[in-house]
């Protein structure tokens, strides 16, 4: 048979429109939020949604604004062409409206077909300054009976102004036979909290104004708190900004009636602005530069942070509404050119992950029931981030991203600075902190899959097994000898470090023989947690032979970080030392003093290369009373003026996603060797010049000379 050739477009079924609205919208009160934001970009001044529902078989919904409105033509070439994208050309090509300068927020044709998702029925009414209004009337369910969408044909009809008279300008859209839900009490309120959030609470009130009315009906929204009055609640306030790779911020902790507590405010200006580790890239950067912020542009927020302790609510009055609108609307919301992302901090869209975070570690976390806050974005410069077609939130991509790590890199300094007025409070109130029990089992069961990866499970299984049966045992023994939970949590800390930084390290590539020998290491270190629990499994040691252990365990690492060492012990038998201690609880506590070192000197030095300006020294000291001490110093960025008991406090740390237990675990292990950790300021100990940042001395019992 002769091949047939038949050249023909798509003809889309008219109940495409249906698919639009309908099935494209989440909710109603979305899709009234659309509405609203069309309003924005058609530079109004005011808009207004009016909810009728004096007759409950013809409620009626209403919005109308007072904005530059459409002329016939626009209505034909524009808002009956869907997908149309003039508001997208408009944006890239930076074409402002005339009177409020404003960049469109719409970009993709489809945020008028809401109206379906409300009602059946619509008729638009509109009017450009100088023309006659335009009136579209639309029934929906006669639109999509037709077969395909060029047989839905719509009504446009011009009169005289009825509506926007006196050379007033604007559209306006009655909906009616409206669809479910029914708009009772609990909708309208939700819906007037959406409303009045489109517009960002936090900052200037700017040119813009949504309001809802519902006659006869006015009690529904009448008793809903002032949001200015919630947010005076706060204990805690935080402002930040990130500009080009520079970290501004102001934390502020405010007075709490009842507690003899001052307040403080720390402003802080040109800091890094530290990011928490990626799920997507190991190897991405932990600290926001121009790279990290590119197709975000500028990012500003504010932070308002509560305390829903009970011995706190108890100082306070009218409590309930406070905890109640939190419970309702606390999360971290998203605005760009100050008009809200929808739905970023709705609740149960907790798109940051902040209550997983706080069952994870719950003394430090912030929850989205305890917070109230907003970022800030430039619609003009965060062109990287796309917002989706059913309008929740943005694409998923690389930008959006690092927004995340942004927001809560920014998040984590509030909670740094916090933990320290909680731990005030708690001083007051004698609340213990809250054990926290880091799981082992997920990084075994990820370490198992890396090994399998990279063909060589065989060789570490046996090494594994062990490990996750020591940790198994010490659990048992320990929770049945009714150690403190605290205690268990550094025990669990220290084996989830050490596992996860062997994992890092094979599925880096890097020498496997070498990580074989880390794998031996992280065991003996395990052995010295035995030591909580036996006796007489302290030994003298000589120094010599802990720095090779040190450096061995930590080679690859130095490797990896192009860290420059420097141990002048290993070079010269004089500057060693023997004492009495329990080798793997101090090969521990070295062990996370490095990591606390490669960390900040990362922060520091950015650049990972070979001519890394990255260097740590460990040697040794007799400065301290005659007793000997092993230092650790490096270049990095010093402990910023944290004191020292601030320092070894559990939980206390300026990590993103630290745990604050590895200062914990070297003060607890030097004081179960009968010594000290310590932290000697400039001149106290003797090191090479260059290494200006951080130094932590570890102090033990006796001095015997090698």
């Amino acid at each position: 048979m002769p091949s047939t050739e038949i050249i023909q477009p798509f003809r889309p079924r008219a109940r495409l429109l249906q698919l639009l609205g309908d099935e494209l919208i989440g909710n109603p009160r979305l899709a009234v939020f659309e509405l609203v934001k069309n309003a924005y970009d058609a530079d109004a001044n005011t808009v207004t949604v009016r909810i009728d529902l004096s007759a409950e078989d013809e409620a009626t919904i209403t919005v109308r604004d007072d904005g530059e409105g459409m002329t016939l033509d626009v209505l034909q070439s524009v808002w009956l062409v869907p997908g149309d994208d003039h508001r997208r050309k408009q944006r890239e090509q930076h074409i402002r409206s005339p009177k409020h300068n404003r960049l469109p927020l719409g970009e993709k044709g489809l945020g008028r077909f809401a109206v379906h998702k409300l009602g059946n029925r619509i008729r638009l009414t509109t009017r450009a300054h100088g023309c006659e209004e335009c009136i579209i009337d639309i029934n929906w369910n006669n639109l999509i009976d037709q077969s395909f969408l060029d047989e839905a044909h719509v009504r446009v009809t011009t009169q005289s102004p009825e509506i926007f008279t006196d050379g007033t300008t604007g559209t306006q859209i009655e909906i009616q036979e409206l669809r479910p839900p029914i708009w009772n009490r609990k909708e309208i309120r939700k819906l007037y909290t959406q409303i009045m959030s489109i517009c960002s609470p936090f900052s200037d009130p700017g040119d813009f104004r949504a309001t809802l009315q519902v006659p006869g009906h006015e009690v529904w929204i009448s008793d809903l708190p002032d949001f200015a009055a919630i947010l005076d609640r706060a204990i805690w306030k935080f402002d930040f900004e990130l500009k080009d790779g520079t970290f501004n911020w102001t934390y502020e902790f405010r007075e709490i009636s009842g507690f003899n507590l001052e307040p403080r405010k720390i402003p802080k200006k040109n800091a890094p602005l530290q990011l928490p580790k990626s799920d997507r890239n190991d190897k991405d950067k932990i600290i926001a530069d121009k790279i990290i912020t590119k197709g975000i542009g500028p990012v500003r927020g504010q932070f308002y942070v509560f305390d829903r302790d009970r011995e706190v609510l108890q100082q306070m009055d009218h409590i309930q509404p406070m905890t109640k609108y939190l419970d309702g609307n606390g999360g971290i919301r998203v605005y760009r050119d100050n008009i809200r992302v929808y739905n970023y901090g709705e609740q149960g869209d907790d798109w940051l992950g902040l209550d997983l975070r706080r069952v994870n570690v719950p003394t430090r976390r912030i929850s989205n029931n305890i917070i109230l806050g907003a970022i800030h974005l430039d619609l003009d410069s965060s062109n990287g981030l796309t917002e989706k077609t059913n309008r929740e939130g943005f694409v998923e991509n690389e930008a959006y991203h690092h927004l995340c790590r942004i927001v809560l890199g920014a998040l984590a300094t509030l909670e740094h600075e916090r933990q320290i007025d909680k731990d005030r409070i708690r001083s007051l109130t004698k609340k213990p902190s809250d054990p926290i029990i880091s799981r082992i089992e997920k990084p075994i069961q990820e370490l198992r899959e890396v090994l399998k990866d990279h063909d060589v499970a065989e060789s570490f299984e046996p090494y594994v097994t062990r490990i996750e049966r020591n940790y198994e045992d010490m659990q048992e023994t320990l929770l049945t000898a009714g150690m403190s939970g605290l205690n268990l949590a550094v025990i669990f800390h220290e084996v989830e470090r050490g596992v996860r930084t062997l994992h890092q390290v094979i599925a880096d590539g890097q020498d496997l023989d070498g990580a074989l020998k880390q794998a031996q290491e992280l065991m003996r270190i395990l052995d010295g947690f035995s030591s909580l629990l036996r006796r007489g499994s302290k030994k003298r040691h000589d120094s010599r032979n802990l720095f090779k252990k040190v450096k061995q365990f930590s080679a690859l690492r130095f490797r990896y970080h192009c860290v420059n060492l420097s141990c002048p012990p290993l070079e010269d038998i004089n500057l060693n030392f023997k004492s009495t201690y329990s080798l793997g609880l101090v090969l521990g506590a070295l062990s996370n003093l490095i990591d606390n070192a490669l960390y900040w000197l990362r922060i520091r030095w950015p650049e990972n290369n070979q001519l890394s300006e990255r260097r740590l020294y460990m040697g040794t000291s007799d400065k301290f009373s005659n007793r000997p001490a092993i230092v650790i110093a490096d270049n990095g960025t010093g402990f910023q003026e944290d004191s020292p008991a601030n320092l070894v406090r559990p939980f206390f740390t300026r990590k993103p996603d630290g745990m604050g237990l590895g200062l914990y675990y070297a003060h607890l292990a030097m004081e179960l060797n009968s010594g000290y950790l310590a932290f000697p300021g400039p001149g106290e100990v003797e090191i090479p010049d260059g290494y200006d940042g951080a130094v932590v001395a570890l102090v033990f019992k006796t001095i015997k000379t090698c």
